[in-house]
C-alpha cells in the first residue's frame, strides 16, 4: 500500500511530498489541474517572508522573530494562533537551504518592490520557476505525480484516513473515470475555495445597496481551487474548522484583469502615493497608513465594501517612478476635471474631494522609502504618510476591483499539522497551505507570509505523514 498520499499541487503540497520522500516513504501527488496549469496559486507568487538575525545572501540587515510577529499581529488584529504563527516564523529562518537543495534559486528584492529587501527573499524566475524546480526534484526522487486528478471525497474510519476518491479528467475536462486510492497517511494541501464563485456568493450575501459584491470579484489565481475537500471535511466528516468564510487575502487589482489567473501583474501599487475614491467620488480610507507590503492586502476588502465594488486610484505625475508600473496604462488627462469625466465620476464631487484633500496636506519631507512626515490635517479620512498635493499634470486614474487571492476558512490544526475532529487530532491525516492558513491569518495579510505558512506546514505535514505511515508516529491524541 502507498505510504503517503498528497492532495494538491502547489508549494505546500510539493514541500510535503518532498519531505515525505526524504523520510523514505512512497509518495503519490494528485494535482487537479492539467500539467500546464500545475502549481495552484504558488505559480503566481514572487517571494517568501523570512526571519533572519543577520544579513544573508539576498536579505539585508536583520528581521527578527519579534518584528515578524509584530508585523503579523498588526495586520491580523490579533486574530492569529501565536504558537502556530511563531512556528512558521522560526521555520522561515532555516528553510531556504532546503529549498535550494531542491533547485529553488533566490535573488534580491526587485526594483520597485517597496520595502521588501530586508524582509522577503525573492524567487529567481518567480513562483513558476519555484514550482518547476520542485516538480523536477519530486520526479527525480520518485514521487508519483498525476495531473487532472481531482479528489472529491475522502474515506475515514473514525478520525483515521483510509482512502481518497479521485476523479480523473482528460485535457478538455471530461470525466474519464473515478477510483479510490488507499494510503497509510495523507496530506491535504489543495487550496482554499476562492475559485468557487457560488460559495463566495453564499458567504458574502447581499450588501446594503442590494448588490451581491461577489458579482464584481476577480480571482487573482487558479480556477481549480474550488474548496471541494474543505466542504467534504466540514459537512460530511464534521472536522474542526477555523476562519471566517468572508475573510481572504484580497487585493485591489486592475478592473480590466481576467476573472482567473491574472496574477501579481494585475496589482495596482500606487495607492499609497495618491488618493483612492469610490464611485461616488469620495475617499474612504487612509491611503498612507503603513508601508505598502503591510497594507496592500486590505484594499481588496475595502473596495469590496464600496458601492459597485469599484474604486479609482488617483495620482499625479509626481508619483511616476515611485511604484511598480502596472501592465495596463491608466486613464490619463491634463486636468482633474477631464480625468473625472474619463472615468465616469461626478465632476463637482470629485473636484471637491481633491480640493479638500489638497487643502489638508501639510508641509513635509517626502520620502516613500520611510514612514515620512507628509500627512494631512483636518481631512477625513486622514492620510498618515506620503501625502502630497495632487496638482501636477498629467493626472492618472486606475480603476480597481477586489481581487481574491485565497480564502481563510479552513481546517483547525496544530504544530504537527494534524487535522482535528471533535477536538481530537487524527493519527494520519494532515493539512498544509491555504487549507489551514486561517489558523495564522484570521484576517489581513503581509507580503510573502502565505508562502511562509505553506512552506513551514508543508514540510511539517510531509514529515509527520511519513512517520505515521511507518508506525514511528508518537500517538499524542
Amino acid at each position: 500500500m502507498l505510504d503517503v498520499l498528497v492532495i494538491g499541487g502547489g508549494n505546500a503540497a510539493l514541500c510535503a511530498a518532498l519531505m515525505a520522500k526524504e523520510r523514505g516513504a512512497s509518495v503519490k501527488l494528485l494535482e487537479s489541474s492539467p500539467k500546464q496549469w500545475r502549481g495552484g496559486n504558488s505559480m503566481h507568487t514572487r517571494n517568501l517572508r523570512c526571519m533572519h538575525d543577520a544579513p544573508q545572501d539576498v536579505l539585508q540587515e536583520v528581521y527578527s522573530e519579534e518584528e515578524f510577529w509584530q508585523d503579523l499581529l498588526k495586520v491580523t488584529g490579533g486574530q492569529t494562533n501565536e504558537e502556530l504563527a511563531r512556528l512558521a516564523i522560526r521555520a522561515s529562518a532555516s528553510c531556504r537551504p532546503w529549498m535550494a537543495k531542491h533547485g529553488v534559486r533566490f535573488q534580491p528584492s526587485l526594483s520597485g518592490a517597496l520595502h521588501t529587501a530586508r524582509t522577503n527573499a525573492f524567487f529567481m524566475g518567480g513562483g513558476k520557476a519555484l514550482i518547476n524546480a520542485y516538480y523536477r526534484s519530486a520526479k527525480s526522487l520518485g514521487v508519483q505525480i498525476e495531473y487532472n486528478a481531482e479528489v472529491i471525497e475522502i474515506e475515514l474510519n473514525g478520525y483515521e484516513f483510509k482512502a481518497a476518491k479521485v476523479r480523473y479528467k482528460d485535457e478538455s475536462g471530461e470525466v474519464l473515470r473515478e477510483e479510490w486510492i488507499r494510503a497509510k497517511s495523507c496530506v491535504m494541501a489543495s487550496g482554499g475555495f476562492e475559485s468557487n464563485i457560488e460559495w463566495l456568493k453564499q458567504a458574502w450575501g447581499k450588501n446594503e445597496w442590494g448588490e451581491y459584491p461577489v458579482d464584481n470579484f476577480l480571482i487573482r489565481g487558479t480556477r481549480y481551487n474550488q474548496g471541494v475537500l474543505i466542504k467534504n471535511l466540514q459537512e460530511i466528516h464534521k472536522a474542526d474548522m477555523i476562519g471566517d468564510p468572508t475573510q481572504a487575502h484580497m487585493v485591489a487589482i486592475d478592473a480590466r484583469a481576467p476573472l482567473y489567473d491574472g496574477g501579481i501583474c494585475t496589482r495596482i501599487d500606487c495607492v499609497s502615493l495618491g488618493i483612492v475614491v469610490n464611485k461616488q467620488a469620495k475617499r474612504f480610507y487612509d491611503e498612507g497608513e503603513d508601508f505598502w507590503p503591510k497594507r496592500y492586502a486590505i484594499w481588496g476588502r475595502l473596495v469590496a465594501m464600496q458601492p459597485g465594488q469599484r474604486a479609482y486610484s488617483i495620482i499625479d505625475s509626481k508619483a511616476i517612478g515611485h511604484f511598480m508600473p502596472p501592465v495596463f496604462p491608466g486613464s490619463k488627462a491634463q486636468t482633474l476635471e477631464e480625468l473625472a469625466k474619463l472615468i465616469g465620476l461626478d465632476i463637482p464631487t470629485f473636484m471637491q474631494t481633491v480640493n479638500e484633500y489638497n487643502s489638508g496636506v501639510q508641509p513635509g519631507d517626502f520620502d516613500h522609502t520611510v514612514l515620512d512626515n507628509c500627512r494631512t490635517s483636518g481631512v477625513s479620512p486622514i492620510k498618515s504618510h506620503w501625502a502630497r498635493k495632487i496638482d501636477t499634470a498629467p493626472f492618472y486614474a486606475y480603476a480597481v476591483q477586489p481581487g481574491v487571492t485565497f480564502t481563510y476558512l479552513g481546517l483547525k490544526t496544530d504544530s504537527q499539522a494534524r487535522v482535528y475532529f471533535n477536538k481530537r487530532p487524527s493519527r494520519n491525516l494532515f493539512v498544509a497551505g491555504e487549507m489551514m492558513a486561517g489558523n495564522v491569518l484570521g484576517k489581513g495579510y503581509t507580503a510573502g507570509v502565505g508562502m511562509t505558512i505553506g512552506t513551514a506546514f508543508g514540510r511539517i505535514a510531509g514529515d509527520q505523514a511519513a512517520l505515521a505511515s511507518k508506525a514511528e508516529y508518537a500517538n499524542l491524541g
